[in-house]
């Protein structure tokens, strides 16, 4: 295993909707500047866990969540977090790239403006160091004025990930980030999460088991809301623990 530290721990996490219970005592721990990918069949938690991670799923009604996330040893549902703070942190990847409509440029500077950088010429530096994260500064220098809505799916995507650098956050997840995406920008995304991953905490759900394989140090496998098993990626795909594990990265059903 890695001598990173201990980013984030999950600590007899149980996470409901209502009455459904949804994640069932998760325990956890992820460390720093690796990428842990979250697999497992459809509506099995991976999304929600991912989304417990920075406090997104505060936006959905009846939901509660008791044991305990800390980043950094801190519980990040502690009254006194800010919410805002966390975010800034703990960036987020979707499925769907969604760049804002307005120009790359706005897109990538939209966060340092919200948390109150006015200056134009730190504003540049900021988003042509963003872009340069996301691997795509060298095709979108020259066109930082348009719409960002107007490129392709993958460069929309690559914007997203350098509008999340942008506010210079600890921690990325990204939800299915390559989901939407042909396999040549699939390819362009896992590189840069590789890379990524020498300055970031880096947390992904991804259904594609190869993805898993290719780019994380360590994978969680989840079903119907338990966390079956969580190993090092290697060691999960080679030699699966728990027989539910072996029968999903086999294909025999999931």
């Amino acid at each position: 295993m890695s001598d990173h530290k201990d980013k984030v721990v999950v600590d007899h996490m149980d996470l409901y909707y209502d009455d459904f219970h949804a994640l069932k005592d998760i325990n956890l721990k992820m460390p720093e500047k690796e990428i842990t990918a979250f697999i497992g069949p459809s509506g099995c938690g991976k999304s929600t866990l991912l989304k417990s991670l920075n406090r997104m799923n505060d936006l959905v009604e009846g939901c509660k969540i008791t044991g305990k996330i800390t980043i950094d040893g801190k519980d990040i549902y502690d009254k006194k977090v800010d919410v805002n703070q966390l975010r800034k942190r703990v960036g987020m990847v979707f499925q769907q790239p969604n760049p804002f409509d307005m120009s790359i440029y706005d897109n990538v500077a939209y966060g340092p403006r919200i948390h109150g950088i006015k200056n134009r010429s730190q504003l540049d530096q900021i988003v042509e160091k963003s872009l340069r994260g996301a691997g795509l500064w060298d095709e979108v220098k020259d066109r930082l004025k348009r719409n960002a809505i107007g490129v392709s799916g993958g460069q929309q995507q690559r914007i997203c990930i350098a509008r999340a650098l942008a506010v210079e956050p600890d921690i990325l997840l990204m939800d299915e980030p390559t989901s939407a995406l042909d396999p040549i920008s699939t390819a362009a995304i896992e590189d840069l999460a590789m890379e990524l991953k020498e300055n970031y905490t880096i947390v992904i759900v991804t259904h594609n088991m190869q993805q898993a394989v290719r780019i994380s140090d360590r994978t969680a496998f989840f079903y119907l809301g338990e966390m079956v098993e969580y190993a090092s990626t290697d060691q999960l795909f080679s030699n699966p623990q728990n027989p539910k594990t072996e029968e999903y990265i086999t294909g025999r059903f999931g």
